[in-house]
């Protein structure tokens, strides 16, 4: 038998030992039931396939795995989570509909240059059922838009947050730099007694010490954080400073790449973090494009050969003297530009993925591009002018607000999951006896 097999045959086989003996024979049948979340169970294959997946994450970046228990404990906590914002987005009939999936999977497929179908065959070579491959995206999907509707009701920015953020001292070295940082949160409740505290920030000091003795920060956030990030290590990312958690900014600033923070209270417990890695953005000036586009993409009802067939005609028709606007008004599929004839407006071309940028790029003012794919479908585009901008107070503000928003969205989104898993009926049966 293959290793990995037997190790998971063992680990499924500890599971079940752990379940009560009178449930013990009907889940020996069936699928061990781990944990129960309000309406809906986590069941032992699913903790599995997960384990899988964060093992696999954590040999791609070489890094060492944590204890068992302290991985399945991680994995436990991210399943609850999920299953009760699925089921909160099943309450509120937040829905994701098939052509919505196929576009996001298709997406998937081709960042590894494959093709729907190529990309279904690697996934069952790989032991994956393409089918539970396209529900997991579903459920993704659904719980991004349940956040949004959530979430961005609770935020508010004043005209005075943006003005108080844009007189900052900080402000153009936020603007001019990211950073990448790690985030270790031992968390307390809200009434914890002192002594608790003490214990908490006791183990936080240790925890510090550690790290700056060489201790591997990834490995410690999985063992010991409980913050969302704690299975990708601790990675919040690439972020400018403004975009952190506003308790963390100032500490970023005042960082050089590999240092490690003191514990930071908080209400909600004490944060380490650890300063990875820095880059310069610069903007201060920047090159945009004025251009427009025509978007077709396949789906269930059109091919990949018939799209691109689609588009090459538009494209002749183009060529030959056709409008621009009415053909994309007619045949675009992308829906926030096909009512405005394709236009796009000014932009730097941050925002498209890596292929649309490339065509936008060498496309001369006031050319047409040949038909190229990209990770959504077929394109065409048209590139009306160029100019060198500089920031002006509206970009200024709106890029304020953006960061404003995104701070605030993250602390609320935070609050509102721990909201929503105290508020829960949960029965964890691993470990139960």
């Amino acid at each position: 038998m293959d290793p990995m097999k037997k190790m998971k045959a063992a680990f499924l086989g500890s599971v079940l030992a752990l379940i009560p003996l009178s449930a013990g024979a009907e889940y020996r049948e069936l699928d061990a039931i781990v944990a129960v979340v309000e309406d809906d169970v986590v069941l032992a294959s699913e903790l599995l396939e997960r384990l899988d997946m964060v093992r696999e994450q954590f040999a791609q970046n070489n890094q060492p795995l944590p204890p068992n228990d302290i991985l399945l404990s991680q994995i436990m906590e991210r399943l609850i989570i999920e299953s009760l914002q699925i089921q909160e987005a099943d309450r509120r009939g937040v829905t994701v509909d098939d052509e919505t999936l196929t576009r996001a999977v298709t997406g998937f497929a081709r960042q590894n240059n494959m093709t729907l179908e190529e990309f279904a065959q690697k996934l069952e070579q790989d032991g994956r059922n393409y089918a539970e491959f396209r529900e997991q995206i579903r459920k993704e999907i659904m719980m991004q838009r349940l956040q949004q509707g959530i979430v961005n009701r609770r935020i508010t920015i004043s005209d005075q947050d943006i003005q108080d953020l844009l007189n900052s001292p900080y402000y153009k070295e936020l603007l001019s730099d990211e950073f990448r940082v790690g985030h270790i949160l031992l968390a307390l409740e809200p009434n914890a007694s002192e002594e608790t505290i003490k214990q908490a920030e006791d183990a936080a000091i240790e925890i510090v010490k550690e790290l700056r003795g060489g201790a591997d920060f990834a490995q410690m956030a999985v063992a010991r954080s409980a913050g969302s990030n704690a299975l990708e290590g601790g990675d919040l990312g690439w972020r400018k400073a403004a975009e952190l958690p506003s308790l963390f900014s100032e500490y970023v600033l005042q960082m050089d790449v590999g240092d490690v923070s003191p514990p930071i209270a908080s209400p909600s417990g004490f944060h380490i973090i650890k300063l990875l890695d820095q880059r310069g953005a610069g903007v201060q000036k920047e090159m945009q494009t004025h251009l427009r586009h025509i978007l077709v993409m396949p789906s269930e009802i059109r091919s990949e050969a018939e799209a691109k067939t689609l588009i090459w005609d538009i494209y002749k028709r183009l060529t030959a003297g056709e409008d621009f606007a009415e053909l994309a008004a007619e045949y675009s599929e992308d829906p926030g530009s096909a009512l405005a004839g394709g236009d796009l407006g000014w932009t730097s071309g941050d925002e498209f993925v890596p292929r649309f940028r490339e065509v936008m790029a060498e496309t001369p003012t006031g050319g047409l591009s040949e038909p190229f794919e990209s990770q959504y479908g077929w394109h065409v585009l048209q590139v009306l002018d160029r100019r060198e901008q500089d920031m002006s107070e509206s970009a200024r503000r709106e890029m304020a607000l953006q960061i404003l928003h995104q701070r605030r969205f993250e602390e609320e989104l935070d609050k509102w999951l721990k909201e929503l898993r105290d508020e829960a009926f949960v029965e964890i049966r691993l470990g139960n006896s």
